[in-house]
């Protein structure tokens, strides 16, 4: 018996997320329909809404419903430090720590040539007007530590390299609380070659 075909249309959207197979885009499917309509209502709202009121800030590329995001728009933040970060949970994640008064750049993704995603999709053009305005100074990557995110640093570190600006990278090693019994080998090997002295 064939669904109904705005089930398998649901379906197919749900499958959209990351991490969301076929089964289990039919059981949230079935879910929602069956066990929780009110719920189904709400999250079509709260899509619908996003999406109509949610742009990027147009100095950070960040999400915003404003012009310009909370951060861009505080005259507290210092204009000379720039974070470069993959997205905006990374963003939300160096406010968490609340050791960082610059400002920022959001790239919505990494360098991944076999994905197609070059230099044009991440907004790299965008990144080197906003780094070399006069006002920064430094330049600090953020990116993750992945394959792509390093291809990443390293393309921004060549392609800032000559500006007259310092560009820095963010440290790795030990997590805070972490035992060295516990932590794998990279991540040890990475420690011992980033230490500072004590």
């Amino acid at each position: 018996m064939d669904k109904p075909a705005a089930l398998d249309e649901l379906i197919q959207a749900l499958r959209c997320l990351p991490g969301v197979g076929p089964k289990s885009a039919q059981r949230m499917a079935y879910h929602l329909l069956q066990r929780d309509p009110k719920g189904a209502e709400r999250l079509a709202r709260g899509l619908s809404d996003a999406l109509g009121r949610i742009r990027h800030c147009a100095r950070c590329n960040t999400f915003t419903e404003a012009e310009m995001c909370v951060v861009c728009s505080s005259t507290r933040r210092d204009a000379a430090l720039l974070c470069v970060v993959e997205s905006p949970g990374d963003l939300f994640m160096m406010e968490q720590t609340q050791s960082y008064a610059g400002l920022y750049f959001v790239l919505m993704g990494r360098l991944s040539p076999l994905d197609g995603i070059g230099p044009r999709e991440i907004h790299l053009d965008r990144l080197a007007k906003r780094a070399t305005d006069g006002v920064v100074k430094e330049v600090i990557l953020a990116t993750n530590f992945t394959v792509e995110g390093e291809a990443t640093a390293h393309y921004i570190t060549e392609m800032l390299a000559g500006k007259g600006l310092v560009v820095t990278r963010i440290a790795r090693g030990l997590p805070v609380g972490g035992e060295l019994e516990h932590v794998d080998s990279g991540t040890l090997a990475q420690a011992v070659l980033e230490r500072r002295p004590a």
